[in-house]
Parts: structure tokens; C-alpha cells; sequence
């Protein structure tokens, strides 16, 4: 009798086993398959697996789009680089406004550091334009948000456009009036 409960407790678990390692199957399946799911997801939202349209471009066409692509991405990391154009901007207004001059301080904004050392070297040109801008202006105009955002927008062109005649690119990002008196 002792060996016939010994096969029958043998028997039991040759029985059960196949049903554990099945089960154990399943349970390290669904195991992988939320590790696999939590990863993609995490990649995902931390935008390491993100496909923008500058590298699927890059993608199709590898040659003319490889120095565009680096300078983009470089411009997207460094840091934006204040160049004061100093001494401050004082203009004289002309015509019958109790108004008569305008002092403005100006400052521009550029990710790339040869940038900086082009508009030193062109200060003279960019001051140049923008004295003969910041002179054509309506006082009345300038007394209004609207007005200094859109002398803002106007001075920001014509710095680009001394830049890119200069020396082939823009340059800069954004223009700042850190100071802005009329009297």
C-alpha cells in the first residue's frame, strides 16, 4: 500500500505539472507584453521615438537636408544670445506733436555665436537703418502696444535685411526694446 500512495501522489503531480507550466507560460507572456507596452509608451511621451517632419524629410532626401537638419537642431539646443546695440537710439520727430524725441535701447536676439561677431562688425550699417526707421515714425502711433509691436516687427526686418545682404543669412531671432521713452 505505501507504494501505491506513493504513485498516486506521483501520479497527481505528473498531472499538474503541464497545467503550471502553462500557466506560468501565460503569466511571463502578459509580462513582457506590459514591459514592451510601458517602454514604447515611455519613449513615446519623452519623445525619443517622436518623428518630426525635418527627419522624415531627412529620411527621403539624406543629402540637402543632413546640414539642415544639424543646424536646426543645433539652433534647438544653444541658447538664445543677447547682442545690446549700444549707446541707446535717440531720434528727433518732426511736425506739429508736443512729442519731440524718441530714446530707445535695442537689443537682438540670436542662437548662432558667429552671429554675434557679424552684427559687431556690421553695427554701423544696422544703427544706420535703424535711425532713419526709428525717425520715420508717428509718435501718435508709437503711444499704443500695437504700435511698438509693430516697430518691433519692422526693426527685427531690417536688421535681417542688413544681415542677409552682408553676409548671405539673417541671423537674428527676435528684437527687445529694453528702453523706450518718448518726450
Amino acid at each position: 500500500m505505501g507504494k501505491e500512495d506513493d504513485l498516486e501522489v506521483g501520479g497527481d503531480n505528473a498531472a499538474a505539472a503541464p497545467q503550471t507550466n502553462s500557466k506560468m507560460f501565460i503569466i511571463i507572456a502578459v509580462v513582457v507584453l506590459f514591459l514592451g507596452i510601458s517602454t514604447t509608451a515611455t519613449l513615446v511621451l519623452t519623445g525619443v521615438l517622436d518623428t518630426d517632419d525635418e527627419q522624415s524629410a531627412a529620411a527621403e532626401n539624406p543629402d540637402s537636408s543632413k546640414a539642415t537638419g544639424k543646424k536646426a537642431a543645433k539652433k534647438a539646443r544653444t541658447p538664445l544670445n543677447y547682442v545690446p546695440l549700444d549707446p541707446a537710439f535717440v531720434v528727433n520727430f518732426s511736425g506739429d506733436t508736443d512729442v519731440r524725441f524718441l530714446q530707445i535701447t535695442v537689443e537682438l536676439g540670436t542662437r548662432d555665436v558667429d552671429v554675434k561677431e557679424q552684427i559687431r562688425e556690421h553695427r554701423p550699417a544696422i544703427r544706420n537703418n535703424l535711425v532713419m526707421l526709428f525717425g520715420s515714425q508717428d509718435p501718435v502711433e508709437l503711444n499704443t502696444r500695437e504700435g511698438k509691436e509693430k516697430l518691433r516687427a519692422e526693426t527685427l526686418a531690417e536688421v535681417q535685411k542688413v544681415l542677409k545682404q552682408e553676409t548671405g543669412d539673417k541671423g537674428v531671432e527676435k528684437v527687445f526694446f529694453t528702453s523706450f521713452v518718448m518726450q
